[in-house]
């Protein structure tokens, strides 16, 4: 009732309007932010997607007027800081970097789902897209994604792949391939990409699916050979690695992606205004030259493109995960 309460009978009743407006819904939102915003990143410092975070939230700063201060709050793998921002007050002070596990992978994959990914939050932008890589042993007789394929075939229970664990996007991203390119390759799970990618480079699991960024080195050192980028496109960083989708595998895309989302029942205004600045910052050449530096690709999205994004990466890895007898508790 209160948004209907017009100035003329505020006046009727001898009140001053100004008061009434406000405390009318949406008053605050014109004047936002007045004091910092914190931005949750649901995982531990140092990784990619703390690297984005950070690198947005001080372009954010300078465009608010107010800091955006980054919290790193990691564990359940990102559900617990995913958890606080879906709970957290509707007013747009509280923002999560969001990624496809957070917001795709761990609903589907959870027994018991803290919060819905789509109910619970409200879109503001998707930031960036990040290449995986299949990357394997130098060893291994595969100078390219057919003659691997050719080779799982000829000897189905002879290799393995590694992930940075059970039901991460790397883990996932092998499921897909499996089911996209017929083949059997047994997982490896592994307690975060760093000691994977060890033992890939040392030759105790010949096959890994890694994130480009962290994978690069070897790429560029001979450790590890590349044989496709997960990726629609080739990356910028790397033009000389076919996708895997050119590569025999038609139709092949996975990627991790960074987002930003607030708590569902944020004022469209205050939306609008966060959206408003995550792609100016996008936009920005020192930004670009960073998230380029990390075969990032900059996308910056409405709230509604982000939405539909997440609706359709909903979509796409239900059946992987299903198909692949995935769960946790």
């Amino acid at each position: 009732m209160t948004s209907k309460f017009t100035r003329r009978a505020a006046l009727a009743l001898g009140l001053s309007a100004a008061p009434l407006l406000a405390m009318a819904p949406g008053a605050g939102a014109q004047q936002f932010p007045d004091r910092p915003v914190t931005l949750v990143i649901p995982f531990a410092a140092g990784g990619s997607t703390d690297v984005v975070g950070r690198i947005i939230a001080q372009k954010m700063s300078d465009d608010l007027g107010q800091q955006v201060v980054v919290e790193n709050v990691a564990g359940a793998g990102g559900n617990i800081g995913a958890d606080r921002v879906a709970r957290a007050d509707p007013d747009g002070y509280t923002i999560l970097m969001g990624t496809v596990a957070t917001h795709a992978l761990n609903p589907l994959i959870l027994k018991t789902k803290p919060y819905d990914p789509e109910k619970d939050f409200a879109p503001v932008s998707l930031l960036v897209v990040v290449p995986n890589v299949l990357v394997v042993n130098p060893a291994l007789p595969a100078k390219n994604v057919e003659e691997l394929i050719a080779l799982l075939k000829a000897d189905p229970e002879k290799y393995s792949y590694a992930s940075s664990g059970n039901g991460t996007p790397l883990h996932l991203s092998g499921e897909l391939f499996k089911a996209m390119a017929g083949v059997n390759i047994q997982h490896i799970p592994y307690k975060g990409a760093g000691p994977a990618l060890n033992d890939v480079v040392g030759n105790q699991v010949p096959i890994m699916f890694d994130n480009l960024p962290s994978s690069s080195a070897h790429i560029k050192g001979g450790t590890l050979r590349a044989l496709g980028v997960t990726t629609a496109e080739r990356a910028a960083s790397f033009p000389d690695i076919p996708t895997i989708a050119e590569s025999g595998v038609p139709d092949y895309e996975t990627y991790t992606w960074n987002a930003l989302f607030a708590p569902a029942g944020t004022p469209k205004e205050v939306i609008d205004r966060l959206n408003a600045s995550a792609n100016k910052a996008m936009k920005d050449p020192a930004v670009i030259e960073k998230m380029n530096g990390f075969s990032a690709r900059i996308v910056g999205s409405t709230p509604e493109e982000l939405a539909a994004h997440v609706k359709a990466e909903l979509a796409k890895w239900a059946p992987v995960v299903k198909n692949a007898n995935i769960s946790m508790e």
